[in-house]
């Protein structure tokens, strides 16, 4: 089967003969990556162009003396957020906010030099934050690719002291040049062979001046795209009311189960995507409970507290279920 493959494959493969550097031939395979059709036909492609990546990925990270985690952040917890900004946006500030890290925090360019990872607790979950180096080092770029194409939810971090509209649409640009587009951005061929992504945005430095008319800016041209918050990380503004948007955004919810005659453990919940139903809650538990389940009992979500219910019932974020198989 042939390969069919577009122009823009391509326009890469030449960026790729031209790169001198192991980031911009990363990036160039990952573009072409992106935009090779899937199919039997570009299979050995496919594992050709992996195999490359791998190689000078591990050049990469030779000369920078760091392990592969740098560049592959292995998922914890409830779900992954990627921090990405322009520099000095104070997404280390706001890392620090959220978490225990102690990622190195200054008022100049370019502070974080590779990803800091923490964990931000949020009632009885913890949810994984990366704070990245600013999208625009050209250096940075392979770290960024990798960790905003398998994070969860991109938050996008702003200044609110200036144009933060043109500070978006700079981040959105850059991630569209790495092949990564918002999953609310779905038109036919704009999608293919890209990867999409949840998108919030945060608005850092509520405190500056002007800050309330930028946020209003920041309202009207993306509220019906992106979840929004205000926050100051610097003077903890908002820092509470953003864990709860965070968790929003990432479109999960929690369930807790239960024996019958015990007690539910409210401390360990089952994390679901937002929508899930009884049969995947049962899947999660164990791969042999989807088969074998027959009906399960729900408190939260039911009609009455203890109602049965069948494997479709859909779940809500808090809902107690009891399965039997």
């Amino acid at each position: 089967m042939p390969a069919n493959l577009p122009p823009q494959y391509f326009e890469a493969e030449k960026r790729f003969r031209e790169a001198k550097t192991s980031e911009e031939k990363i990036e160039a395979l990952e573009t072409m990556l992106a935009i090779m059709p899937k199919h039997k036909g570009t299979d050995k492609l496919h594992a050709e162009l992996r195999r490359k990546i791998a190689k000078f990925t591990e050049e990469a990270e030779r000369r920078y003396a760091t392990s592969r985690t740098s560049f592959h952040i292995r998922k914890e917890g409830a779900g992954q957020v990627a921090l990405i900004g322009l520099p000095n946006t104070g997404k280390s500030q706001l890392l620090a906010s959220l978490t225990e890290a102690t990622p190195e925090i200054g008022d100049y360019p370019f502070t974080t030099q590779r990803p800091t990872v923490g964990m931000m607790k949020f009632q009885n979950i913890q949810i994984q934050m990366i704070d990245t180096p600013p999208v625009t080092g050209k250096e940075s770029r392979v770290w960024i690719n990798n960790i905003a194409r398998n994070a969860d939810l991109i938050a996008i971090i702003v200044d609110l002291s200036y144009e933060p509209v043109q500070q978006v649409e700079a981040v959105l640009q850059e991630l569209e040049s790495m092949g990564i587009i918002p999953e609310t951005d779905v038109s036919d061929e704009s999608t293919v062979g890209r990867r999409q992504r949840k998108i919030m945005i945060i608005a850092n430095k509520s405190d500056a001046d002007d800050s309330g008319d930028n946020v209003k800016l920041l309202s009207s041209r993306y509220d019906t795209r992106f979840p929004l918050a205000s926050i100051s990380a610097a003077f903890g503004i908002g820092v509470e009311e953003l864990k709860r948007t965070i968790f929003d955004a990432l479109e999960i919810m929690r369930a807790y189960t239960k024996t019958p005659g015990t007690k539910p453990d409210m401390t360990d919940p089952i994390i679901l995507k937002k929508g899930s139903t009884i049969k995947k809650a049962a899947e999660d538990v164990h791969k042999d409970f989807k088969a074998k389940l027959k009906y399960a009992v729900v408190w939260g979500s039911g009609k009455f507290d203890g109602q049965r219910v069948g494997p479709e019932h859909v779940l809500k974020d808090g809902d107690i279920i009891e399965l039997h198989i």
